[in-house]
């Protein structure tokens, strides 16, 4: 499942990407729910990981196809995961 604000769009288009994110896109019974991991503050923005995956490797100019700019100290510099056997693919 992806929620892509480009296919059928609802309020979750709204939300942004960060590598430090306060929620979560969690699925249950076939909806997608957006949770806060943490504690919110009044006026910080809500956002979660996209950690898109591809089907192609995730070279350096993959990477550069899908920049992030969240800012976060932790920022990895792209909203691809790291891919791991376990993950589903996104994309």
């Amino acid at each position: 499942m992806v929620v892509d604000a480009a296919v059928g769009g609802n309020e979750a288009r709204f939300i942004n990407h960060s590598c430090d994110p306060n929620c979560d896109a969690v699925i249950d019974d076939g909806r997608i729910w957006i949770e806060t991991i943490r504690d919110v503050e009044p006026g910080e923005e809500v956002a979660y990981d996209y950690a898109y995956v591809l089907e192609e490797r995730h070279t350096p100019a993959a990477k550069r196809r899908y920049p992030c700019t969240c800012g976060a100290r932790n920022c990895r510099g792209t909203i691809l995961a790291q891919k791991s056997p376990n993950r589903r693919k996104t994309r």
